[in-house]
């Protein structure tokens, strides 16, 4: 069993953690009196340009031209931040997206990847109202799919009943799928949320949420489950 540190190696482990801490603001401190320094003097001559020589060493005027100094190397800065940002750091990133996409294999397990983040990202997500069970290809054969439209107009009107739109993801990979037309009583809502029906598919249904929902989760209300009276004929 090893002994405790002695009060010299706490006192110099402190101090070390104390140095690490300051380190990073030294450093910001320095590159940012220098670059002020830097900006002043190369501008200054242009700022008290034709001014005289007793206003020039004026401490109110040198008070002023530090502030200015020092919002100008601000601005520079964050300029640099931006540029770095969003157009070098696009251009670099187009740049290994191409260099990835040009390597066999990798390319493939890239775009699956990229595809499914996409599909099932905040913004769409909000495209899938609610998680429903239908019977899909045929009857007594369930599925889990994704309500994305309540009101079709004339497809309802051609049809003769009202018909709900549904998304039946395929499985592992939920970026492709069957868009089915489902007339409202055959199709069964869940109370589960979007995001554990997204789980569900994705596992191939080895990641099921668990029922009833526990209290304090985010899944909605629960649904009274419509009862089918009628499904797609084999």
């Amino acid at each position: 069993m090893s002994s405790p540190p002695s009060t010299f190696a706490s006192l110099r482990n402190s101090f070390l953690t104390g140095l690490a801490l300051l380190a990073p603001l030294a450093v910001t401190y320095i590159v940012f009196a220098w670059l002020v320094e830097a900006v002043g003097g190369t501008f200054r001559p242009l700022f008290f340009f034709g001014l005289p020589n007793a206003l020039r060493d004026h401490p109110s005027l040198l008070i002023a031209w530090n502030v200015l100094s020092t919002l100008l190397v601000l601005i520079l800065v964050t300029l640099l931040g931006y540029i770095s940002r969003y157009v070098l750091g696009r251009f670099f990133g187009h740049i290994a997206e191409r260099f990835v996409l040009r390597i066999p294999g990798v390319s493939t397990v890239y775009t699956t990847v990229k595809q499914v983040v996409a599909t099932f990202s905040a913004q769409n997500r909000n495209v899938f109202s609610k998680v429903v069970m239908i019977e899909f290809p045929r009857r007594d054969m369930w599925v889990i799919g994704f309500l994305t439209n309540r009101h079709l107009a004339e497809p309802s009107s051609r049809a003769g009943r009202e018909l709900w739109t549904v998304f039946v993801p395929t499985t592992p990979n939920p970026t492709s799928g069957f868009l089915v037309m489902v007339p409202r009583e055959s199709v069964t809502e869940l109370d589960m949320n979007v995001g554990d029906g997204m789980k569900l598919v994705i596992s191939g249904g080895a990641v099921a949420p668990p029922f009833p929902a526990p209290a304090g989760s985010d899944a909605g209300p629960p649904t009274p489950a419509a009862v089918p009276t009628s499904g797609p004929q084999s």
